[in-house]
């Protein structure tokens, strides 16, 4: 009996060194980093005309340009005052579909096509006016391995530019995504990912994406794209002045100023913002709507070329306010004629505060909110605090 136990218990040792032996194999799945071809960002464009694939001539053709990771230049940085390879690889291929196009690409590489570290998309005008966003990011949606985080941006001209830098040492993806997350102004929208989009695609609400523009190897963000919610197709643009505008309408902004100048003087006033609040108050007066902006906002005052004594210092900034004040609201009316004539969207979220507190009213217009919203008549009433004058 006792040797049975024995045996019992060097069977149970065995198996037990045998399982932590396994433990410390490594990752059966591993796949060495040399090995593959890390995808770190897309860009989709319209293509020229396919004409070996004639029978499909109607439908838009789509490059896709592909953003990958060059290892054998990564770290090498300049040696004996001559650049080295940039650390970034970009392979294009045309096609009537985005999958097939990845798969022409796959085909050229040595390596294995890893999407999972792919950080966002860029999408050109002319293919976004062509065919609509869902249709677009569909692939990205049903592909595993695409992250949820994937930013979506939308290109004036190329998107594959985007791509594209002039600096040995940077890979655009990355400086992208390192600009759109270090944004606080008025001037500028917090990034979209792909997570947030595909919900508010479901909603068939107009929305706007980060806008970028690229020349001569430099990206920056240039105002708002604007996507028409039945369609999902880009119709317009808005200016970084019309975006500030429509800032101040939902009160996202994180900081940044308001220039003016005083109306006595005619010298320059810069406001800087340090914080801002806003409140849109739908009004149900029969069949009739309309909606009165409250708008608040504390700040200091950065810049003043008008030099007067102590004496004059409260009128002098009772004045900078009014100024201030005259200004934002003339930002917002001109984002809000754009919206209501110009392109009849409502992305300022006027019809989500009426779906809040009037959600019987909202449910029999919904459908046609966009062709209502643009007849409403809006009113606004705008605050600003100088707090400090800086000195």
């Amino acid at each position: 009996m006792k040797q049975i136990l024995n045996n019992v218990r060097f069977l149970l040792v065995l198996l037990s060194i045998l399982f932590f032996l396994s433990l410390t194999t490594g990752c059966w799945s591993s796949k060495e980093i040399e090995s593959l071809s890390l995808v770190v960002g897309t860009a989709l464009d319209k293509g020229e005309e396919l004409t070996d694939k004639g029978e499909y001539q109607e439908n838009t053709p789509i490059t896709l340009t592909m953003q990958l990771v060059n290892p054998q230049a990564m770290g090498t940085g300049k040696q004996g005052g001559e650049s080295q390879q940039k650390p970034y690889i970009n392979v294009s291929d045309t096609e009537f579909s985005i999958k097939s196009a990845s798969e022409e690409i796959s085909l050229r590489r040595e390596g294995i096509v890893f999407g999972q570290h792919q950080k966002l998309m860029v999408i050109g005008e002319d293919l976004i006016k062509e065919v609509s966003l869902q249709q677009l990011l569909d692939p990205l949606i049903r592909d595993r391995d695409t992250r949820d985080s994937c930013l979506v941006f939308i290109a004036k001209g190329k998107a594959s530019k985007a791509l594209e830098s002039n600096e040995t040492s940077v890979i655009p993806s990355f400086h992208l995504i390192e600009i759109s997350e270090n944004q606080q102004s008025t001037k500028t929208m917090p990034p979209m990912s792909l997570a947030k989009l595909t919900g508010i695609m479901q909603s068939e609400s107009s929305f706007l994406l980060q806008n970028i523009s690229s020349r001569n190897g430099e990206v920056k963000f240039e105002g708002a794209a604007i996507i028409k919610g039945k369609t999902k197709k880009l119709i317009g643009f808005f200016s970084k002045e019309e975006l500030e505008g429509l800032t101040w309408i939902t009160g996202n902004g994180k900081g940044g100023i308001v220039e003016t100048f005083g109306q006595e003087t005619g010298q320059p006033i810069v406001y800087e913002i340090a914080s801002m609040k806003s409140f849109i108050q739908p009004r149900i007066n029969g069949n009739n709507i309309s909606f009165d902006v409250n708008i608040e906002s504390e700040g200091r005052l950065s810049e003043n070329w008008i030099v007067s004594g102590k004496l004059f210092e409260n009128e002098i900034l009772k004045n900078a306010e009014k100024a201030v004040e005259k200004e934002v609201k003339r930002l917002v009316e001109n984002v809000v004629e754009k919206m209501q004539k110009e392109y009849e969207v409502d992305v300022a979220g006027f019809g989500n505060r009426l779906r809040i507190e009037h959600p019987k009213i909202w449910g029999e217009i919904k459908k046609d909110w966009d062709q209502t919203f643009s007849e409403v008549p809006i009113k606004y009433n705008i605050n600003l605090t100088i707090q400090d004058d800086g000195v």
